[in-house]
């Protein structure tokens, strides 16, 4: 099978080790075993005597009761049997394209976005049709541009909510007009919801899971859990046809997930609360530092996120974005993703959810390498 080269990985996997301020991160910054157990309250010794005494087995091939229990509580209406587990947010939305897409099939994916949501269905012969989200319109889709190509029989609609890379942020009004549209052509309305619940205001976050009967979430540990380490994902749905599908497909690539990364997030799901309201206060208190950094450099703009952990910032200079990230990277040790990478030129993707010092040393290393280059 042939497939598109994965851009921001490939990016990330060429220069995100020896970054010295790594502002393109896309999760909230990390936690430690350590530190999960002090938020938590867990007994540290306990708690790894219980994981050394285990015997490595495959463990609970449909995953821990206690973990599916957590993940349900970040649903309405999601019960723990409506829940696959999969390796990372990543594998799950392969996992779930791979079970359910064939050729001709078709697709609608919105761009920019993560490139799994289209780059998987044409590797597998589906018809994609792309919208472009614009800045103008604060990246939201355009429901008269989605009712077009909405055609009968369309297989999914395919979008990220919260945004990645601009942080553009669906509510609930919008999501049901959209799952209006998927009803009337008989789509599955799959949305890749892994910065879902980071919000810039303390409102719920709808899922697509609770909103439609072919709505399918899926999301991770990753980027609100801050525990990207733990390579565990799930897809979220109430439509027996996926689950059926998911969990066929499941016994050839996958068979289970491991049993020490589901007790590590069986555990934090358990206290789910608590992490949120750390994490929740580092992105709202780090989006105000990015927020007066933009205002404060003449040569940038961006539309102000309203959710997740990632911005997409324009620059007015003559330069490629694969050239400016790159020389800059060099040059000042800033670390941020080409906007290119998303086929946004002139732009570059900022992670504004790392440790507080780094996020204003790497902002103050970009302004040092723009005023270099609008001199020149």
């Amino acid at each position: 099978m042939k497939i598109a080269p994965f851009a921001v990985e490939e990016w990330m996997n060429e220069y995100e080790v020896g970054a010295k301020y790594n502002i393109a991160e896309t999760c909230v910054d990390s936690i430690s075993l350590d530190e999960l157990f002090e938020l938590t309250h867990t007994d540290k010794r306990e708690f790894l005597d219980d994981i050394c005494a285990r015997r490595l087995t495959y463990g609970d091939i449909y995953s821990k009761p206690e973990l599916l229990k957590g993940i349900a509580s970040l649903y309405k209406t999601v019960n723990t049997d409506e829940i696959v587990t999969c390796h990372g947010a990543a594998g799950a939305n392969h996992h779930l394209f791979y079970s359910i897409v064939e050729p001709g099939d078709r697709v609608i994916s919105v761009m920019p976005t993560y490139q799994q949501l289209y780059s998987i269905p044409v590797s597998l012969g589906a018809d994609v049709k792309v919208m472009h989200l614009e800045k103008d319109k604060n990246y939201l889709p355009d429901l008269d541009e989605l009712r077009r190509l909405a055609v009968k029989g369309t297989k999914m609609i395919c979008l990220n909510n919260p945004n990645n890379p601009t942080g553009a942020l669906m509510d609930e009004a919008l999501l049901k007009e959209i799952v209006e549209i998927a009803r009337e052509c008989g789509a599955h309305l799959m949305v890749d919801e892994v910065y879902r619940h980071l919000t810039q205001e303390d409102v719920w976050s709808p899922s697509a899971a609770d909103l439609y009967e072919k709505g399918i979430s899926v999301s991770s540990m990753s980027k609100v859990f801050s525990l990207a380490g733990v390579r565990l994902g799930w897809i979220a749905t109430k439509d027996p046809s996926v689950l059926a599908a998911c969990r066929s497909h499941r016994d050839y690539d996958l068979i289970s997930c491991g049993m020490i990364d589901e007790t590590i997030a069986a555990l934090a799901l358990s206290h789910k609360d608590e992490i949120l309201s750390r994490n929740r206060t580092l992105i709202r208190e780090n989006l105000s530092v990015l927020d007066a950094w933009v205002k404060s450099e003449p040569h940038v703009s961006y539309v102000r996120p309203k959710a997740g952990t990632t911005s997409l910032v324009y620059y007015d200079l003559p330069m490629d974005s694969y050239d400016f990230c790159r020389d800059m990277y060099h040059e000042t040790g800033a670390f941020v993703t080409p906007g290119d990478c998303f086929e946004e030129p002139h732009s570059m993707r900022i992670g504004y959810a790392a440790d507080r010092e780094t996020l204003k040393n790497g902002l103050a290393a970009v302004s040092e390498f723009i005023k270099r280059i609008a001199k020149d």
